[in-house]
């Protein structure tokens, strides 16, 4: 096989390391080594987003492939192929010249094949007395030989993924489904929760697959449906336990996260008066709703939530709560903490409570557990919106008029 020399392209085409190190590793293939081009062809036709062709490529490579005579490429007979840009084209459906040049060049680049030019540049072969191929110019197959292994493995890597790929797909439409009609039931059969705010959470997880999403946004959307999927089905079961007085109580605590936050001198208790004034759920009595604010006083207080408005804008407190979905999302609060603040401060006020969270998050280590903790507080009586709401504002009037 003639591949042992280093040689370099014809004309104005220049030469490179890798170039050169291509043809070295050609040069070592070892003693006996043989590979069905055709597989070869279909492993390459498999990994060619990896190796950056397109399918023009292919069809040249194809064309190229038919020339050589044998079914295996093997390293000791000849894998030079020498055909004319005219007879290229003719076997690459017609492809012109200007667009076959460029594959040529392409696949040459991917490594794939060779050049060996001759002293003009022109390709043929030359025989000996016996007929025999004596030296040929022309393109060289012998890198698909060397790298066979290589591209099978590729493929084979890349069969996987596709594979694995299709499954999660059909896992997260198998989970849409569900958490769906789970949602729609307890809706129209009247289950006691906020299950418009659970909605709210699976709208904006659906909102955030793009047109054509990528293995990795599958995945996060997938582990966070799945995990709506679980607290929704957890929400019925403690229901059906609580109207079933015989189930175990401490079951509905087993979603709820030990965690310290850090604290935030704005986030103050309420006065004892205020606490008084609430009567506990342990005493089962209803708590009374958290005073609402105005729309306009919570966003001039946490200007940081408009960004994640609908257009980069919120006009209502439906906006707002939208908004907050997306926020609870980014920061890692998970589906059940919040639907635990809706429920217990009212979606509107949890709402609030994220966009504060979000004005001063590089000051918590877990926004998570913090929203819990001021949810056991809310519950508790011993925390108000009312005093991180004035400090938020104090706080973003002095940093404006320390930039103006």
């Amino acid at each position: 096989m003639q591949t042992g020399n280093v040689t370099t392209p014809f004309g104005r085409r220049p030469v490179s390391l890798a170039l050169v190190r291509r043809q070295q590793a050609v040069a070592e293939i070892k003693a006996g080594k043989s590979a069905q081009k055709w597989k070869v062809f279909r492993d390459v036709s498999a990994a060619m987003a990896a190796l950056g062709i397109q399918s023009n490529s292919l069809a040249v490579l194809d064309a190229l492939l038919s020339f050589h005579p044998e079914n295996e490429l093997r390293q000791d007979a000849p894998l030079i192929v020498f055909p004319s840009n005219a007879q290229l084209s003719l076997r690459a459906h017609g492809m012109a010249g200007s667009t076959l040049r460029r594959h040529l060049a392409a696949l040459v680049e991917a490594g794939l094949i060779g050049r060996k030019d001759s002293a003009n540049g022109k390709r043929y072969v030359r025989r000996d007395q016996t007929g025999d191929i004596e030296n040929a110019f022309g393109f060289d197959l012998s890198p698909l030989l060397s790298r066979a292994d290589e591209l099978a493995t590729l493929a084979q890597q890349i069969a996987a993924e596709r594979a694995a790929f299709k499954r999660m797909k059909e896992n997260l439409t198998i989970c849409r489904r569900d958490v769906r009609k789970l949602i729609t039931a307890a809706m129209e059969e009247g289950a006691a929760g906020d299950w418009q705010a659970i909605e709210g959470i699976y709208v904006g997880l659906i909102a955030r697959l793009p047109r054509t999403p990528s293995p990795t946004d599958v995945s996060v959307v997938l582990d966070e449906m799945q995990m709506l999927k679980d607290e929704v089905l957890n929400r019925l079961e403690n229901q059906e336990k609580a109207e079933n007085p015989g189930g175990n109580g401490a079951h509905n605590e087993r979603h709820i996260q030990s965690s310290k936050p850090e604290s935030l001198n704005e986030l103050e208790p309420r006065s004892r008066n205020e606490q008084g004034a609430k009567s506990s759920k342990a005493n089962g009595i209803q708590r009374e709703p958290l005073k609402a604010f105005p729309l306009g006083l919570v966003l001039k207080a946490c200007p940081e939530i408009v960004d994640y408005g609908a257009g980069g804008a919120i006009g209502s407190w439906r906006e707002l709560m939208s908004a907050a979905v997306v926020v609870r999302s980014m920061l890692g609060i998970s589906p059940s903490a919040y639907q635990e603040a809706c429920d217990i401060m009212g979606p509107e006020n949890a709402a609030v409570a994220v966009a504060g969270i979000l004005e001063r998050v590089n000051m918590i280590n877990s926004p998570g557990g913090y929203l819990r903790d001021l949810t056991r507080r809310t519950e508790r009586g011993e925390f108000s919106l009312g005093p991180m709401i004035m400090a938020l504002l104090k706080a973003n009037g002095a940093a404006q008029a320390k930039a103006g």
